[in-house]
């Protein structure tokens, strides 16, 4: 651990200097991984890095939502479970293949030339979105060579960012969501694309690499043959025969670009194999029709272009409308809504600028060839991580929170129509005043291009305004259109009168020929003459008719019908209701519903119709009963009665009395009506002001379950975002449990192995822990930790044991003793404090050393030294007595005479007795040499005392002389003086004599 440790601190300074200055020769051709993850993510990290071999090519980022206030320790954590080196990344270091890069806690993180940039955070309604920033930056800055992985995860970071790179022609990886222990991630990411591989985390990094070995080397070579191309053909081919789309005038680089990743997918080396995988596997061309149709949108895309359209394009326009107007706007390739809303948006935002404008209004029409990206844009249901293109501000005015993340308003919803089209073959949209293409003419050949440019000009009204996207133009000759803002691609439709020109959209594509096949003159057949004679009375004599479902929709029409309906205004409706003309509308629609509950036919006698002039008309609704394939249709028969109305007045005029009696009948049965219609009427008002009452309440009500319901979705973000917080903490604090666990085994193995038993206490003298041998001396098991040691039987003789370990608490000291037990076993037992790390006392350790061995030893040396000593002793006392000098033995503190040898005491003529117990100054003989006790204590200065001639008499009186040493020294502790008396009479007696002689 320590040598992988150097290794990493090793490569970190390596790649500051680096950083300081970058290599111009260095090869940046790698791919570069990013890695998403967020709960649950620590686990599924650990599976991916396990599996992912040391010498990949590949550098991988680590983008994970972290604890802003926890000091992170996921580079430690990762680097365990890879050899790569692990780095939590800095500000401007570069990125290299082979190492990991770590985000670091409360920063996001963008890369730019592969060097990776940290930047402070900005929460939006508590949620952090690390993840769809890093994605995003990471597709624009390595194209192609850009990977995405989603691992396990709460909410939909990521889901934006995976469509950028998959826009970038870049790979995408998710976790299968079964397998991942948090899968909203995961599910939201496949919900927003078709994943390149979904699978379980162990399984992704092999097939990563599988996907690069597939992939080209280089960049895709345009020029291709004769064979090559009719391949391309013929998927071409497969994709209009299964979707109804051609695409022989998309783009090829993008083409070919999508062909070449869907190959490496499946691993198939040549196109004309994958020709006939798609063959086989109709799934393919679906899966291949969405990644051509991949649109990356979001709202507010390119700030700017809304802040320009919002704060001067449209208040410009704007004023120039009459009052009432409706503004016509058309977006092209909407994909799934954020552009078409973002246009609802600004122009709400304008109109609230000018209290002018509250009578305009916008009609937005939203298309898109991708089905499933327009029912996702009619729900208007958008994932939490929006907040990172739309501001709290907008959020609140415009959106609604729920428990999907955000629903755009009732307001905004109902400005835009959305509908499937294909713009290239169905009719346009016409009579606009805002167009937007943003993105889709790159996708196109300049052939279609220029075609394009030509409906946009047909569609808009002059002065009318176009938008583009950022990497779009209008073409050689601008086709007729002024540009407001050549950056920002803003254009305007001229007010210059344009040369009419032909639209040539034909109703599909086919590979381009230049000739065209004759058509065949069809034979003519021989009509029969009874077809003839029923076609002639159907539009001649037959009544007109109309065939509906029971919505009112027109499913046929019979005979002139213009009398009673009529086409409504802008977009085409044909329902009976909307059609129906001024006269009809009050009385058809209770009579259409009572034919719905009957076979029988309802009929309308004389319905006054205004169309123009005034007409009378019959009307028959008959509910179908057969033949099955119309059956439960209603048929509504219209005739013309004006002659029959004629005729009735005429009857009425020659019979007056007829006349007068059903006169006065209808008046009564008027009176009636009036006062049931009256009645009716009073109880409606009664119901209505109930009912506006009620709707009040519920209105209150709904506001204030509008705002719970919001503040709900804050708390649950702020919860979510909390949650995967605790989630990546409790990941760690995992590992640091085991660390701790490993530790706790190897210090238990390391004091076990010393043999030496161990007790721990806490401050209260409680078992904390102890190590096995201690058993050897107390009677303790497992279940004893807690309670007092002093309860324990033991064999030792040392009951003060207690006392002293309360000592060591009291007075922070160590004591250490020997003791025997019961047994005849020794121990060296210490009792000192428990100390931690920051220097507080926490218990007391006491350690218990066996030295048996080492005490008999001791014993046994003992003994041996005290024999030694004996024998000892008595050769001293032998050599004491024999001696042929004097010898006197003094204690040195007193002066006394503690022992004589019997050569002093036969020299001198003094008894034993009359020298023992007596100063040595109270000899008489010995004053010479002490005179008092004074001269004594002055003479101990003195270690050795030497007289060479001293004089002294024996109790006889007889004169001798005597050479007098005295030697100082300690014996047992206790000091001792040694005098040493030897006879020189002889000598000096021989001396004296040898003078005289001279």
């Amino acid at each position: 651990m320590k040598a992988t440790k150097k290794k990493v601190e090793e490569l970190s300074v390596i790649k500051t200097s680096e950083n300081l200055m970058p290599d111009s020769t260095e090869n940046n051709d790698f791919p570069v991984v990013a890695i998403g993850s967020s709960a649950g993510g620590l686990e599924t990290l650990e599976l991916f890095f396990k599996n992912m071999p040391e010498d990949n090519g590949m550098a991988f980022v680590n983008v994970q939502h972290l604890d802003p206030n926890h000091v992170g320790m996921m580079p430690e954590l990762l680097q365990r479970m890879t050899t790569m080196a692990v780095f939590q990344a800095t500000d401007a270091i570069k990125v290299r293949p082979n190492c990991v890069y770590v985000i670091p806690p409360n920063k996001s993180m963008s890369i730019l030339n592969n060097t990776l940039y940290l930047f402070a955070t900005i929460e939006t309604h508590g949620i952090r979105l690390p993840i769809d920033i890093f994605f995003r930056s990471m597709a624009n800055d390595r194209q192609e060579k850009s990977i995405g992985i989603i691992l396990s995860g709460m909410g939909s970071d990521g889901s934006l960012g995976v469509k950028a790179i998959k826009e970038k022609n870049g790979f995408v990886l998710v976790q299968e969501p079964s397998t991942a222990k948090f899968d909203g991630m995961p599910r939201s990411a496949i919900d927003a694309i078709i994943p390149d591989v979904i699978a379980p985390v162990e399984e992704l990094p092999a097939r990563l690499i599988e996907l690069l070995q597939f992939m080209p080397k280089h960049k895709i070579d345009l020029e291709i043959d004769s064979k090559n191309k009719s391949n391309l053909d013929k998927i071409i081919i497969l994709l209009r025969e299964q979707t109804g789309h051609d695409f022989s005038m998309y783009k090829k680089s993008t083409l070919f670009r999508r062909i070449e990743r869907r190959k490496g997918i499946h691993k198939i080396d040549k196109i004309q194999n994958y020709v006939r995988f798609m063959q086989e596997n109709p799934k393919e061309t679906e899966i291949l029709f969405k990644e051509l149709l991949i649109g990356v949108t979001n709202f507010f895309r390119d700030p700017e272009v809304w802040k320009k359209l919002g704060q001067q394009i449209l208040p410009e326009m704007l004023e120039k409308l009459p009052n009432g107007y409706t503004l016509r706007a058309w977006v092209t390739g909407c994909s799934t809504g954020e552009e078409a809303y973002t246009l609802a948006i600004v122009f709400k935002e304008a109109l609230a600028k000018n209290n002018n404008y509250r009578n305009l209004s916008l009609q937005i029409f939203a298309t898109d060839l991708d089905i499933e990206a327009i029912e996702k844009a009619r729900k208007g249901v958008f994932p939490p991580n929006i907040v990172a293109d739309v501001s709290p501000e907008r959020l609140s005015q415009f959106f609604n929170g729920d428990s999907e993340g955000y629903r755009v308003n009732a307001v905004i919803r109902e400005m835009v129509v959305f509908a499937p089209q294909n713009v290239i073959k169905d009719p346009p949209f016409t009579k606009l005043d805002i167009l937007t293409c943003r993105n889709m003419l790159i996708y196109m050949e300049p052939e279609l291009q220029k075609k394009l440019m030509a409906l946009f000009n047909y569609s808009l009204k002059p002065g009318g305004i176009m938008i583009l996207g950022s990497a779009e133009t209008l073409g050689s000759d601008n086709e007729g259109f002024e540009v407001l803002d050549n950056k920002l691609k803003i254009f305007k439709r001229s007010l210059i009168p344009q040369e009419s020109r032909l639209l040539d959209f034909p109703s599909s594509f086919s590979i381009t020929n230049k000739t065209k096949p004759e058509m065949k003159q069809p034979q003519k057949v021989v009509e029969n003459i009874q077809t003839l004679a029923d076609q002639i009375l159907l539009q001649q004599f037959t009544p007109a008719s109309v065939l509906v479902n029971e919505k009112g929709d027109i499913i046929y029409i019979t005979g002139r019908t213009g009398k009673y309906l009529e086409p409504v205004a802008g977009k085409a409706n044909w329902n009976i209701y909307a059609m129906l003309r001024e006269g009809l509308r009050i009385v058809f629609p209770a009579a259409f519903q009572k034919a719905l509950k009957t076979y029988d036919a309802v009929k309308l006698q004389n319905v006054k119709v205004e169309n123009g002039k005034v007409c009378f008309v019959n009307i028959t609704i008959q509910r179908l009963e057969k033949p099955e394939t119309i059956k439960d249709m209603i048929l509504i028969v219209f005739n013309d009665v004006a002659e029959i109305v004629e005729s009735k007045v005429t009857n009425l005029k020659t019979n007056k009395e007829s006349y007068n009696v059903q006169q006065k009948e209808l008046e009564l049965e008027l009176n009636q009506c009036y006062e049931d219609l009256q009645t009716v009427r009073e109880e409606m008002q009664t119901s209505q002001e109930e009912l506006k009452s009620t709707n009040e309440e519920l209105q209150s009500t709904n506001e204030e379950l509008q705002s719970t319901n919001e503040e709900l979705t804050t708390s649950k973000e702020e919860m979510q975002s909390l949650n995967e917080e605790l989630q990546t903490v409790n990941s760690e604090l995992q590992n640091k449990v085991a660390d701790f666990s490993r530790a706790n085994n190897d210090m238990k193995n390391l004091l076990n192995s010393t043999e030496i038993a161990t007790l721990f206490l806490d401050k209260e003298l409680n078992i904390r822990r102890f190590t096995d041998p201690i058993a050897e001396i107390f009677k303790v098991r497992a279940s004893d930790i807690g309670r007092p040691f002093t309860d324990l039987v033991s064999d030792l003789k040392y009951p003060e044991i207690g006392t002293n370990a309360k000592l060591v608490i009291k007075n922070l000291t160590s004591i250490e003793t020997e003791t025997e037990t019961n047994d005849g076993r020794w121990f060296s037992i210490k009792i000192m404090p428990y100390r931690t790390i920051d220097d507080h006392i926490d218990g007391l350790v006491l350690t218990f050393t066996n030295i048996t061995k080492a005490k008999k030893l001791e014993i046994e040396l003992k003994e041996a030294n005290v024999s030694l000593q004996l024998n000892r002793e008595t050769h001293y006392r032998h050599l004491f007595e024999s001696a042929k000098d004097g010898i006197l033995m003094l204690d040195a503190e007193t002066g006394k005479i503690t022992d004589v040898n019997p050569f002093l005491i036969d020299l001198l003529g003094y008894s034993k007795e009359e020298f023992l117990e007596k100063a040595i100054w109270e000899i008489g003989f010995l004053k010479d040499i002490v005179a008092n006790k004074e001269k004594f204590l002055e003479l101990q200065k003195k270690r050795i005392i030497h007289y060479d001639n001293l004089p002294l008499e024996s109790l006889k009186g007889k004169k001798i002389y005597v050479e007098f040493i005295s030697n100082k020294y300690t014996v047992a502790d206790h000091k001792v003086i040694q005098c040493f008396i030897r006879d020189i009479t002889e000598k000096k007696l021989a001396e004296e004599i040898l003078l005289k002689n001279k």
